[in-house]
């Protein structure tokens, strides 16, 4: 059965293993934590008014924190090896 374009079985049937596996290694973390910081500190400290870099910091730094990039998973990328 298709649904908007997906096999059913590829939107219900996902095994644990693909679920928030960790897929960034420890030197793209640190890389991610420094560029989200970056952006926070020049979006909300800064730059007056305050821009939405701010907020897109917020991304690389949380991917980091967590060891997990959605866009990662997606593309079948993983640098945690």
């Amino acid at each position: 059965m298709i649904v908007l374009g997906w096999p059913l079985h590829r939107l219900t049937h996902y095994s644990e293993e693909h679920v928030m596996t960790q897929n960034i290694g420890s030197v793209e973390k640190v890389i991610r934590i420094i560029l989200g910081v970056a952006l926070l500190v020049w979006g909300f400290v800064l730059s007056n008014p305050i821009n939405y870099w701010g907020a897109i910091g917020a991304v690389p730094l949380l991917t980091a924190l967590l060891g997990w990039c959605p866009a990662w998973t997606l593309l079948g990328i993983n640098t945690n090896k």
